[in-house]
């Protein structure tokens, strides 16, 4: 009689208890979060969509240049008017990798377009150069549950100016193009090995 109601017990603890989550499952749901917000910002180009997958109060930080904002307001405005929509019609994101902690998401990426337009959240106030650009970038992403908090986002600003002609790399010690062309060819064997 014990063990049948120490079974039963045990069956009805297991019924009603949550689950704990896996690591695996924080990756994945950190990770589509990630992918999520990326999709609505460069395929979708929806602001108000991008802004749902923030927490109320964010903030965008790009390292490079300082542009970005702060809060819901400073980040709805950065986004509808320096960033989402307004890059490059051909403008594609290949990630290189991905590293996932309890509530931090960080890609390493490269971004490539052409120059054919004016790129606020990159090259204020430079004319399109019509040049090709392939430029490695670091995104961490923290957050607050599901939500997104923070984007603190690196690139080689010296390498973006050379790759759009604002900078000589033989008068200047920077390197363009070739960098994101490294980063592939170091991923390609990698995944080869």
């Amino acid at each position: 009689m014990q063990s049948r109601k120490k079974s039963t017990v045990a069956a009805w603890h297991g019924r009603n208890s949550k689950k704990k989550p896996t690591k695996k499952s924080i990756d994945q749901d950190l990770g589509a979060v990630f992918d999520k917000h990326v999709k609505h910002e460069f395929v979708d180009r929806d602001v108000e969509a991008t802004m749902r997958t923030m927490v109320k109060e964010p903030y965008v930080h790009n390292v490079a240049n300082l542009k970005g904002g702060r809060g819901y307001k400073g980040v709805y405005d950065y986004y509808k008017n320096h960033f989402v929509g307004k890059m490059p019609a051909d403008t594609k994101v290949t990630r290189i990798s991905r590293t996932v902690g309890k509530n931090q998401v960080v890609d390493e990426l490269i971004l490539s377009f052409t120059h054919d337009i004016e790129i606020k959240s990159m090259l204020p106030g430079i004319r399109p150069t019509g040049r090709f650009v392939e430029l490695p970038h670091i995104v961490v992403m923290k957050f607050k549950g599901k939500k997104i908090a923070h984007e603190h986002i690196y690139w080689d600003q010296g390498s973006l100016l050379a790759q759009v002609g604002m900078l000589d790399p033989n008068d200047v010690p920077v390197i363009g193009i070739e960098q994101a062309r490294e980063l592939r060819a170091l991923k390609a064997g990698i995944n080869n090995s």
